[in-house]
């Protein structure tokens, strides 16, 4: 008889919030085509706020108790890497283009839609046999970008206009939402449709918890951060807020080929990691430290350098300056079809984030200077 896997305890999530993650995850939301994801969303979001808006590049907010002087945004992003349909041949084979920080070392073999102009067209990542492939004697071909290409079927340019395929539609992988042994879930674009589920689960628990918060509480799902966090930075020029928290994932170090040294000390399974570095405000991050101890929520500490690579810096460095910190989820294998997370640091990230904001006042002193 096979061994019973281990479960933890399930204090947050409920059937019905996963069985939304599992459709979030599911449907493809690649940069700069993010609204059917965000449509997804808002449906999901809405009964727990009080209004919703979207900007013209798709970025869709819920606000709870609006109209406040003082105004706290809890954000994360909703774009997934992706590539472009970029050259065609006359044999019906098609080129891309990188559509954010894609991974082509992992493309060979891979399966893939290409969201053609009638509908997605099922593809995948041809590579050539290992019998086969030219190289030298001691050095295998490895993938490019320029050598990498879709093979849909087609065997003419004329085939796949026939399919809808053309020059710029999107691609994205097909794997989905998928769990493994002791609370592991995987799945594409846990970066950061994870951060965007957390948040709807943050405005999920207020709702249901009867919080009234003494602020405009905005729950932000920006769009186009994997090109240079653009929508965080056009909805924080819109919103101005006083307070902005932030959640995306960082990098677990600890399976091999991480040099620790320089990435630091960070395991799935041991709770958020909070960030230091000059745009996470300190005031901010010690009131985010002291409710973790209050609340036994465990935390990991990470170091950043010139910018913490998310969209909080976008929220940091907008306007007249908004106080801002950053609240990770370790990830391992970013970047790859099979993005793996833990559900006890889900938890504990909703968890941390809900509790900071019932700590949060207007009032809160985040002055360096008194």
């Amino acid at each position: 008889m096979a061994k019973a896997t281990k479960k933890t305890t399930r204090s947050v999530l409920t059937e019905n919030s996963l069985n939304f993650l599992t459709n979030y995850i599911n449907n493809p939301s690649p940069v700069g085509f993010e609204w059917s994801g965000q449509k997804l969303w808002l449906d999901y979001l809405t009964p727990f706020v009080d209004e919703t808006f979207t900007d013209p590049y798709g970025t869709a907010v819920g606000v709870i108790n609006p109209g406040q002087a003082f105004k706290v945004v809890i954000e994360a992003h909703a774009d997934e890497i992706s590539w472009f349909v970029n050259y065609v041949t006359a044999e019906g084979l098609i080129y891309l283009k990188r559509n954010g920080g894609v991974d082509h070392q992992i493309a060979p073999g891979q399966r893939v839609i290409i969201h053609g102009k009638k509908g997605p067209v099922k593809a995948v990542f041809g590579w050539p046999a290992i019998h086969t492939r030219i190289g030298t004697a001691d050095k295998e071909p490895v993938p490019k970008v320029e050598n990498l290409f879709l093979d849909c079927g087609a065997r003419s340019k004329a085939e796949l206009e026939e399919l809808g395929v053309r020059i710029g539609n999107v691609v994205t992988y097909v794997d989905g939402f998928d769990e493994l042994a002791y609370d592991y879930f995987i799945g594409r674009a846990f970066d950061n449709r994870i951060g965007g589920f957390m948040i709807a689960e943050v405005g999920r628990l207020l709702k249901e918890n009867r919080k009234k918060l003494p602020y405009s509480l905005y729950i932000v799902n920006a769009v186009q951060e994997e090109i240079g966090l653009r929508g965080a930075e056009m909805i924080a020029r819109r919103i101005k807020p006083d307070v902005a928290i932030v959640t995306d994932v960082t990098h677990d170090t600890a399976t091999p080929m991480i040099n620790k040294f320089i990435e630091g000390d960070t395991t799935c399974g041991k709770g958020p990691s909070l960030s230091f570095g000059p745009a996470v405000h300190n005031k901010l991050l010690e009131l985010v430290q002291d409710v973790a101890e209050a609340k036994g929520i465990p935390v990991q500490l990470r170091a950043v350098s010139r910018s913490t690579g998310t969209d909080t810096d976008s929220f940091a460095y907008a306007n007249d300056g908004c106080p801002s910190v950053l609240i990770s989820i370790p990830l391992r294998y970013m970047h790859t079809t099979v993005e793996m997370l833990h559900r006890s640091d889900i938890e504990q990230t909703i968890q941390l984030m809900y509790e900071t904001l019932l700590t949060l006042t207007p009032k809160t002193n985040l002055s360096y200077f008194s």
